[in-house]
């Protein structure tokens, strides 16, 4: 089946935070109603799609694969449908993690980035449930410890926060800017 779309986005070869990036820029120039296809080849851009809409407003439609080509259809919500793009309000800085970590402080680390991304460095301790797979498995975290949530860049993290929050969890920090910056220890599990 060809589905009809009004922008095609070419994202293949970026990582997150781009493919998002891109999707929002491509939506200022739609009109609602209208669909933009964003190619990607970043598998977590599955899960950042999918939050990103959900959160903004605008209507995930799905997405196909053709080989290592994933194409997600976003159609732009109406005005009244838009919602404002919300940011956890309770941030970490790296330096706050690592000051915790060194005095063994008792406290959940969260990477929510993707399986691979996880593998080849996290930190050590840090409990791995992939953005996407989150609303899932909330049961696997306690509502009552202090949760760092972390991924790449602080954009997937800051998703997760809010759904936790949303969730009933009191104690969510996002932890900015993410593994990137992250100079402490960390550990593969390759």
């Amino acid at each position: 089946m060809k589905i009809s779309v009004d922008k095609v986005l070419d994202a293949k070869g970026l990582s997150c935070p781009m493919p998002i990036v891109k999707t929002k820029k491509a939506m200022d120039h739609l009109a609602p109603g209208q669909v933009v296809e964003v190619q990607a080849t970043d598998r977590g851009s599955l899960a950042d799609i999918q939050a990103w809409a959900k959160s903004t407003g605008h209507q995930y439609l799905g997405t196909t694969e053709e080989g290592d080509v994933l194409k997600h259809y976003v159609r732009k919500a109406n005005p009244n449908e838009e919602k404002k793009e919300a940011k956890h309000p309770h941030v970490a800085d790296l330096e706050e993690l690592r000051q915790k970590l060194e005095a063994g402080e008792k406290f959940t680390i969260l990477d929510v980035r993707e399986p691979a991304e996880y593998a080849f460095g996290h930190i050590p301790g840090a409990i791995s449930i992939p953005l996407g797979e989150l609303e899932q498995r909330l049961d696997e975290l306690n509502r009552e410890d202090d949760i760092y949530v972390i991924c790449r860049t602080g954009n997937r993290s800051d998703v997760a926060a809010q759904l936790l929050a949303q969730s009933g969890f009191k104690k969510v920090k996002n932890t900015v800017p993410g593994m990137t910056e992250w100079t402490g220890p960390t550990e593969k599990t390759t």
